[in-house]
């Protein structure tokens, strides 16, 4: 009996017999001898050095181009950006070091829910004993207040409560028997005559004997599967790992094949190595990295003010491309504040709008706006309801509404008061409501006599009617014809309760079970957690962005697929698979049953993970939300782990994302804001990667040309710390203020990217290639226009460095107004939208001009420039503006072929 999950299905005196013990216990020395046997009653997770972590974080090709750049600019003798350089290489590192701690802390949180100590039965005594020495066979007693130390098989229960919802998700406490269940592959949730590790005793007391311990209870299998599930890299980071990788090998194999050609061709050592220098400098994007960090970090705090919180960086991103989002039910679609939304009194059927605990709301009848006080049968229904309730309706200093105390009551509170009926009269006597008789009454005063209310399942409450009111009076009881309508509304996933009154002397002052008969019957009231609102559009939205919303629920299948039809999840005739289910599939069946299945309900967090990694296996990236202790291995598996803010701390740790509202329309916000990062980075990249391209292309053709063209040997048209200035000045002012470009129409009328697609594609190709070539052909024109008109003396040498060197911002200048839209042309762009652009752009094109005027401005020249006539300013505007209308034209021609498509 090693399956822990068999032990619910089994007679506890075969359980007894299985592990050697009693009803009394282990003795003192059986216990010893099992603790070494079996070990602590402890979780345990493997976790690596702090230094081990942290060089762990170097294994990134990003880092490689970095650490490049630094040595490389060292090399050069520019220190202050090999300082800057250095800089970035270390944030880096940490807000990996850092995040990787954020997971491990997730098993931290897990552990801290162990309990110290523990009352025990051991040669026939009681004893205190900690908790971590439990061994299989111990006998445990529990009672209101505890934590369950270890798993429990029940033999003796009394009253007993436990609050399970950290570790199921239910939300209510569980009463538990000491039956066995023969039906296999039940939930931890369905298991009622166990009682688990971690969860907490509300109410009654118990004893049981321990089944399962450490690795081997339910919190012991959850430790284990996040210690064994590795966090999913997120798309862009394994794109960004591609790219730099290609970058890396371009840069080096360009720069290896002019040294050779440099070399073949006669040139010095020395110029050659300076050239190769120059060339690398040019090619390697060193604000790449820092510009897609500052993405993350932008859009993590548009995010936020959306209701989500990022705890990863990347997953910021990682939500644009989200395929499918797998979504718990309650208080995520739906607002989890039960309403009541139907009432029959047994000849009339009232509608009732308003959702939530808010009472506000009218009442209908045959489609028409109805008056509740104008049926007595449907205010005695409300009343009923009202008073049989130790709910309380609650409004804070914002004026919203809550409740104190059950939901269920709860809705029947507010029922009554969209009837105005708000008057409280204390209950002279209870009787409470018990799981065995499934009612509860209340004895109030009344005019010259008391009443008895009732509330219940229909089917106790109709057993002690004789008769039912009419409104005026009391007739006969049809109960089939009422046991009819409660079907009806139960078949529409309405939770149904129905009510009863009795009149009593006004001397009778107690209540006891005896007096539930001849009670006359009022009426039924169905209620259902609604649907948010946003959720149905969110759906709607998200179906239309080509997101597939699944729902994954402990429910029932019929509130299951009630819920999802309203939704939108499903229609009536949609399959709809149960944890039970899921349970006896294969991981083949699983995986054929995931593309067509879109609601789960009976499910358990184990059955979560299963689907998720189906799903993945498909292709999908995945979002999956949670918020007990056993979602966690689920929120770690998935491609998007989403937390609920009121979750649990495990579940939040093992997150990639906490949602502060618990609402799922804040996912699809998110997904939104995912896109919108994307399409920010890939206009940082398809921006900043012509700058390279250009410089790099410039440079080679130099070079390669230098035997046709005598100056190029003479003087290349840049110099190395020329390039390096160009590549970080236009990253920083120009490349980072794209971050903030405001979101493009029609982000959720699109299908998400493939997520396989690298990041040079075609059109990264297409349009770097171009601007690097236009970049390259101005910059060399110019050039040799200048050497052309001036001559080659040293000092024209260095002014049409200058002028080349100018002309390459310049054409990145207007390159940036039309790169700030991939696709769209810069006419439908408001030019002022993005003022940090503005500023960006204004104060860059203002140190150009300082730095060409630097000499005779300050008497020094950093970057080796040598000021050249005002009038050369027009032509170097007119090249750089000619490369914008082409990149306008090429867009134009693309965005013609797309519609012809």
């Amino acid at each position: 009996m090693e399956d822990t999950r068999s032990w619910y299905q089994t007679p506890i005196e075969e359980i007894f017999e299985a592990l050697e013990t009693s009803n009394r216990g282990l003795s003192t020395s059986q216990a010893e001898k099992r603790l070494e046997e079996h070990g602590y009653n402890e979780l345990k997770a493997e976790k690596r050095s702090p230094i081990i972590r942290f060089l762990s974080q170097f294994n990134n090709p990003l880092l490689y181009v970095l650490i490049g750049a630094a040595i490389l600019t060292a090399v050069l003798g520019h220190y202050i950006d090999t300082y800057v350089i250095v800089g970035v290489v270390i944030a880096t590192v940490i807000i990996g070091f850092v995040q990787e701690g954020k997971a491990e802390a997730s098993l931290e949180a897990l552990k801290s829910m162990m309990v110290p100590q523990c009352l025990v039965l051991r040669d026939g005594e009681k004893r205190t004993v900690p908790a971590r020495e439990l061994v299989p066979g111990d006998v445990v007693l529990i009672e209101s207040g505890d934590r369950l130390p270890a798993d429990l098989r029940l033999f003796l229960v009394r009253q007993f409560y436990v609050d399970e919802a950290a570790l199921t998700g239910e939300s209510k406490p569980v009463e538990k028997h000491t039956n066995p269940l023969p039906k296999p592959n039940l939930p931890p949730g369905d298991q009622r005559s166990m009682a688990f590790s971690g969860s907490f005793v509300t109410r009654g007391r118990a004893e049981g004997v321990v089944v399962a311990t450490g690795k081997h209870s339910q919190m012991g299998e959850i430790a284990a599967m996040m210690t064994e599930t590795k966090r999913i890299v997120p798309p862009i980071v394994r794109k960004i790992h591609d790219f730099t990788k290609f970058i890396l090998i371009a840069c080096l194999a360009f720069a290896l094949i002019i040294l050779a050609l440099g070399i073949l061709l006669g040139y010095e050592l020395g110029y050659m190595l300076l050239a190769t220098a120059a060339i690398l400098v040019a090619l390697i994007p060193e604000g790449l990295p820092a510009a897609i960090i500052t993405a993350f970090a932008v859009g993590s705090m548009a995010m936020a003010r959306r209701h989500a919180l990022i705890r990863r960086l990347p997953a910021a991103e990682t939500l644009g491309a989200t395929t499918v989002i797998c979504s718990d039910k309650t208080g995520t679609l739906t607002l989890n504040e039960m309403t009541v939304v139907r009432i029959y009194t047994g000849e009339r059927l009232y509608h009732l709008t308003g959702a939530g605990y808010e009472p506000q709301g009218d009442f209908f009848y045959k489609e028409e706006l109805y008056n509740p006080k104008e049926d007595e049968a449907l205010l005695k229904t409300l009343t009923a309801g009202f008073l049989c309730n130790n709910a309380e309706l609650i409004r804070d200093e914002k004026d919203y509404y809550g409740i104190r105390g059950d939901p269920t009551e709860g809705a029947l509170k507010v029922s009554a008061a969209k009837a105005e009926i708000m008057t409280e009269i204390p209950p002279l006597d209870e009787v409470p409501f018990e799981s065995e008789n499934e009612y509860m009454a209340t004895l109030h005063t009344g005019d010259g006599e008391n009443v008895i209310y009732v509330k219940g399942s229909p089917e106790a409450v109709l057993k002690m009617c004789s008769n039912r009111f009419t409104g005026t009076h009391a007739e006969p009881l049809d109960a089939d014809s009422i046991s009819k309508e409660a079907q009806d509304m139960a078949s529409d996933a309405l939770r149904v309760l129905a009510m009863a009154y009795k009149s009593v002397p006004k001397d009778k002052g107690s209540l006891d079970t005896s007096d539930m008969k001849e009670l006359t019957f009022l009426g039924l009231q169905g209620m259902i957690d609604p649907p948010r609102e946003e959720a149905i559009d969110a759906v709607k939205k998200s179906r239309r962005a080509g997101v597939r919303s699944i729902m994954i629920t402990g429910d029932h299948m019929i509130t299951a697929r009630a819920v999802a039809k309203q939704l939108g999840i499903a229609d009536d005739e949609a399959e709809v698979l149960t944890g039970e289910q899921v349970s006896a599939m294969s991981d083949q069946d699983l995986y054929q049953a995931v593309e067509r299945v879109s609601v789960y309900a009976r499910t358990s967090p184990a059955h979560k993970y299963r689907i998720a990694k189906q799903l993945q296996k498909r292709g999908h990236i995945v979002a999956m939300t949670g918020d007990g202790v056993n979602d966690a291995p689920a929120l770690k598996a998935a491609d998007i782990g989403v937390a609920m803010g009121t979750g649990t701390e495990v579940s939040r740790e093992a997150a990639d994302m906490v949602l502060t509202d618990d609402n799922f329309a804040s996912i699809v916000a998110a997904v939104e804001e995912g896109r919108h990062i994307y399409n920010n980075i890939m206009k940082v990249i398809l921006y900043l990667l012509p700058t390279n391209g250009g410089q790099g292309l410039v440079l080679i053709s130099a070079i390669l040309l230098s035997p046709w063209i005598l100056v190029f040997a003479e003087r290349l048209p840049l110099e190395p710390v020329m390039a390096l200035w160009v590549n970080l000045v236009v990253a920083i002012g120009f490349g980072l203020p794209l971050i903030w470009e405001s979101k493009e129409r029609g982000l959720l009328d699109r299908p998400p990217r493939n997520p396989e697609e690298k990041l040079y594609n075609p059109l990264f190709l297409r349009r770097v290639g171009l601007v690097s070539l236009l970049s390259a052909t101005a910059a060399a024109a110019m050039f040799l226009l200048f050497v052309d008109r001036a001559g080659s003396s040293e000092e024209s040498l260095s002014q049409a460095q200058t002028v080349a060197f100018t002309t390459l911002i310049f054409v990145q200048f207007f390159y940036l107004f039309t790169a700030r839209t991939i696709h769209g042309s810069v006419l439908t762009i408001n030019p002022f939208s993005n003022r940090l652009l503005i500023l960006g752009a204004a104060i860059t094109v203002g140190l150009q001009v300082l730095i060409v005027y630097s000499e005779p401005l300050f008497g020094v020249s950093p970057f080796r420039t040598v000021p050249f006539p005002v009038i050369w300013w027009l032509p170097i505007i007119g090249v750089s503006l000619a490369g914008l209308m082409i990149v306008e034209i090429e867009k134009l021609i693309e965005r013609r072929m797309r519609k012809d498509r």
